[in-house]
């Protein structure tokens, strides 16, 4: 299925809400509901959907909608979607734990395989998160050195604290001094020492 575009959000006060509401429904004895969505970083929706059909039977889905929101986009269409459920096997992987333990059994092999890569993401991202965060004055240690675009490949720096006001850190060669910045860090694998 393709992209559906619209002008308004129906009332709704956001994407989430929007979609939300367009997985809850019952019609011809089937009932849909929404137990539990995410919407993190705006662009990928995921939703576990309970659905009852009329004999009774009850099964819980993952869905996921690719987003696109721009309330202030030039020819009026400022949401947009594209949805498709867990047994296609989205490449996007990034569905929350909480949402993936509402799910039931099934036996689509990639609703399995997509399930699977979504828990290892979710252990991922929560090994990365207790990482500890480097602070101005230790020296960090990364376990492959980094090859930046002056040619120079490091592995080791000090931290220094941005005096420009920005949130993220900038790295001091302690050999020749040069200034980096390295992005997501938290996906390297490092240590960190104190400044001796």
């Amino acid at each position: 299925m393709g992209w559906l575009y619209m002008q308004s959000l129906n009332g709704h006060s956001g994407p989430s809400a929007y979609l939300d509401d367009q997985f809850t429904y019952a019609r011809d004895g089937h009932r849909s509901k929404v137990l539990r969505s995410a919407l993190p970083g705006r662009r990928t929706y995921y939703v576990a959907v309970e659905c009852v059909r009329p004999d009774g039977e009850r099964i819980v889905f993952a869905a996921v909608c690719l987003v696109r929101y721009n309330p202030r986009d030039r020819e009026g269409y400022i949401f947009g979607y594209k949805d498709m459920d867990e047994s296609v096997g989205p490449c996007e992987s990034d569905c929350p734990q909480a949402i993936l333990d509402l799910l039931t059994p099934t036996d689509s092999t990639f609703a399995l395989e997509w399930r699977a890569r979504c828990r290892a993401n979710a252990a991922r991202r929560k090994a990365q998160s207790a990482k500890p965060k480097p602070r101005p004055g230790q020296i960090i240690a990364f376990d492959t050195p980094i090859l930046f675009r002056d040619g120079r490949t490091l592995d080791r720096f000090e931290v220094v604290e941005n005096r420009r006001g920005r949130r993220a850190m900038i790295y001091r060669d302690p050999i020749a001094g040069g200034l980096y910045r390295i992005p997501s860090i938290n996906a390297r694998d490092y240590r960190l020492e104190r400044a001796g």
